[in-house]
């Protein structure tokens, strides 16, 4: 894949659409820019739509399913087996995500990346790379020809979302083991000590803590991946959910799509993306900001104001698909608020 020339494919934002949209919420009978962030994401969906009024009825979270070779490292209280059984629930739409997409209009996409154990449910997409990614300890967690394949697979999952009409896309994942991997990732594209990036994920004890970073320090001392190379990163330190979520990012860019990020996992899938293919970031909005201590520092790189502050670290996709509501709401006072002229003011 050339990077470069996906990069000047992606279609710059409609500074007209833009334009007209913050003078559409200037003129709205409330202080200027008092609804803060959520007025600026409604301008960037109408750069990103290329319409002063954007509309998002259509939506769906796309969640990412894959197991972690480096799970062996003991990097994680949750045995691996849950992978698959919480996909199980979501393809079934049992689990968190999937109450919280009921209440949002939200559709739910399952797609198995790659476990280490195979579930059979009708609503779940098979896109396996392998069963799961190998020991990153001990050497790259998957070919660069795999990383690609992820990639590529997440590019033609908005490409499908676009042709059955949908106006905007939500992150989510279920991996157990991914809070190592997305740290592991940030640490060399950010140049951050892993110690600094990598939190407890679900739970884990001081030494539980002390064994993850260990291993991340071990997986890229082993692997030597190049910061200047994202992909490289990916392929030696990464997850085939996260891949996947970097080519929902790229997809979103390319196909015309917004794409909510959702906690650290989903942000650092979209710092991949971004390093790859900088353009691709004006199509990213951030939903809520991780209790992962390193989540503010990829936010930060990657230029985005999460909207919610929850402390949430749930994952498969629930800040992601929180932040709709919100958006239907500022939405709507965009739309239908009166102006000043119409007061007479």
């Amino acid at each position: 894949m050339d990077f470069q020339q996906l990069n000047k494919e992606i279609r710059p934002l409609d500074q007209q659409s833009m334009k007209e949209a913050k003078e559409r919420w200037d003129y709205t009978a409330k202080p200027v820019g008092s609804l803060g962030i959520l007025e600026d994401i409604i301008i960037r969906l109408a750069g990103i739509s290329g319409k002063a009024y954007p509309a998002i009825d259509k939506r769906a979270v796309i969640v990412l399913c894959a197991d972690n070779g480096v799970l062996a490292q003991g990097v994680a209280m949750t045995p691996p087996e849950i992978t698959a059984v919480m996909t199980g629930f979501i393809a079934q739409h049992r689990s968190a995500v999937c109450i919280m997409a009921k209440q949002s209009n939200t559709d739910i996409i399952t797609v198995d990346m790659g476990m280490f154990s195979r579930v059979n449910e009708p609503g779940l997409l098979d896109r396996r790379i392998a069963d799961g990614t190998q020991d990153m300890t001990k050497g790259p967690a998957m070919s660069r020809e795999q990383a690609l394949k992820a990639i590529n697979t997440g590019m033609e999952l908005v490409r499908d979302c676009r042709d059955k009409g949908y106006q905007i896309l939500a992150t989510g994942e279920m991996g157990i083991g991914n809070t190592t991997t997305s740290s592991a990732i940030a640490s060399v594209l950010l140049g951050k000590d892993p110690a600094d990036m990598t939190g407890r994920g679900v739970g884990l004890s001081d030494e539980g803590l002390r064994n993850k970073i260990q291993a991340i320090k071990t997986a890229i001392r082993v692997n030597q991946p190049d910061p200047d190379d994202a992909l490289d990163v990916l392929h030696k330190v990464g997850g085939f959910d996260i891949g996947a979520m970097c080519g929902v990012f790229l997809g979103g860019a390319l196909y015309g799509i917004p794409v909510i990020v959702d906690g650290f996992i989903s942000s650092v899938a979209a710092l991949t993306a971004q390093r790859l293919c900088p353009a691709a970031g004006e199509y990213m909005i951030a939903s809520h900001a991780s209790a992962e201590p390193a989540a503010a520092l990829v936010s930060q790189a990657l230029g985005l104001k999460p909207v919610i502050h929850g402390e949430m670290r749930l994952g498969e996709g629930t800040g992601a698909v929180a932040l709709l509501p919100l958006l239907d709401m500022a939405l709507a006072v965009y739309r239908d608020l009166f102006t000043y002229g119409d007061i007479g003011m």
